[in-house]
């Protein structure tokens, strides 16, 4: 029978030792309270559930991501969350169903079939904040702004700001009619940055202006001066294309005067998740990485499935990859080593040590006194003329 090396874990599964798990439980406590201070209360979703329900509204495109199995009580197929969104979605439109603008947060892990592109983990702790109720564009820049702060307060450096909007497409290509083999052709093209497929492809608008405008967008990318150019080129544009526009300068001026120092780049030729943003799609960048270290938009009506359609817009970012991007500082707290003794009154000082917010390792039997720098203390409880005292450690 083959040898087994039972201490190995699947490709992609990793274990968090002391040292990484402080700092990821420090950034969390620290994020959450952040979050709470903006009004964003926390739900905890559920790690596997119906697959149908994972799979709704913005979970279609989570499928070959999902860890599939059967529930042996019902029968049905069951799924390994892949990303809390959906969940929480549904706790908004369905389970709490509250009138007017509701806030949401999360912090929890989820699993992946496979690693993402240039990844190479398939367990990530997923953090992130969600705003429903709302469609103004008040709602984007308040969660742009809380993810800035969020990775603000990792101190993650050198942060850079990719900025785009789905609703300029979408509304270009609605107005122009073009047939679905068509708008997938020129889709696929725009996310190559195929210049001369996109020519090709909008020439055959026939509607006077159009084809230009949606010519123009794979080259419509680079700093906020791109948004003057757009206005320009896109001239004439549909009333839901020129508004999205003006979306975008809006943010772009409250970022620049609350975030000097952050490069902002706009593309708005960029389409990652087409199929269930709506509107503004942005993500944080830093250098030597090639994917986001965090990212977002907006997905209006991502409830309808759930029985209630809501706008909606939010972010997500890893936790881990946060912390190892960032500089986070877990609180190093020394304790108080306690040599192993039968003294009665030991427990009573011990218990009065820890309620008083103390950090006390109690030896074990045969635990010399030499073991305490490694549990991490620095003083020691002695017995002194009938009383216990704090004093130095004693080797």
């Amino acid at each position: 029978m083959p040898t087994v090396d039972r201490w190995l874990l699947p490709d992609g599964i990793e274990e968090v030792l002391p040292a990484e798990a402080a700092r990821i439980e420090a950034a969390r406590r620290q994020l959450l309270d952040l979050f709470s201070r903006w009004g964003y209360e926390l739900v905890i979703t559920p790690h596997i559930e119906y697959l149908e329900s994972l799979l709704t509204g913005a979970g279609h495109d989570l499928e070959l991501q999902t860890f599939k199995m059967i529930d042996q009580l019902s029968g049905r197929m069951l799924g390994l969350r892949a990303d809390i969104t959906p969940q929480v979605a549904r706790i908004d439109a369905h389970t709490l169903g509250q009138p007017g603008p509701s806030r949401l947060c999360y912090c929890g892990s989820v699993l992946h079939t496979r690693p993402r592109p240039l990844s190479t983990s398939r367990s990530l702790i997923q953090l992130g904040a969600e705003l429903y109720g709302d469609a103004s564009s008040a709602s984007d820049i308040e969660v742009l702004t809380l993810m800035l702060e969020t990775l603000t307060a990792c101190r993650v450096p050198d942060v850079h700001l990719d900025i785009g909007h789905v609703g300029i497409y979408r509304g270009l290509v609605q107005a122009a009619g073009l047939d679905d083999d068509c708008e997938q052709a020129l889709f696929d093209a725009l996310q190559r940055k195929a210049v001369d497929e996109v020519q090709a492809l909008a020439s055959r608008v026939d509607a006077v202006g159009l084809g230009a405008m949606l010519s123009s967008l794979v080259e419509l990318s680079g700093g906020a001066e791109v948004l003057e150019r757009a206005h320009a080129l896109l001239d004439g544009a549909p009333e839901s294309v020129m508004a999205a526009l003006d979306d975008l300068s809006e943010i772009a001026q409250t970022l620049r005067r609350r975030y000097p120092d952050i490069p902002l780049y706009f593309d708005l030729g960029e389409l990652r998740g087409y199929h269930y943003h709506t509107g503004i799609v942005f993500a944080a960048y830093v250098p030597g990485m090639g994917q986001s270290i965090s990212q977002g938009g907006r997905y209006d009506d991502i409830g309808a499935d759930f029985g209630r359609a809501r706008p909606a817009t939010g972010f997500s970012t890893d936790l881990r990859l946060l912390v190892a991007r960032g500089e986070v500082v877990a609180e190093q707290r020394r304790g108080i080593w306690v040599p192993y003794s039968a003294a009665s009154d030991l427990q009573d000082e011990v218990a009065r040590l820890r309620s008083a917010g103390e950090r006390v390792v109690v030896a074990l039997p045969g635990q010399l006194d030499a073991d305490a720098y490694q549990a991490g203390c620095d003083r020691q409880l002695n017995h002194v003329d009938g009383q216990w005292q704090i004093g130095k450690i004693s080797i």
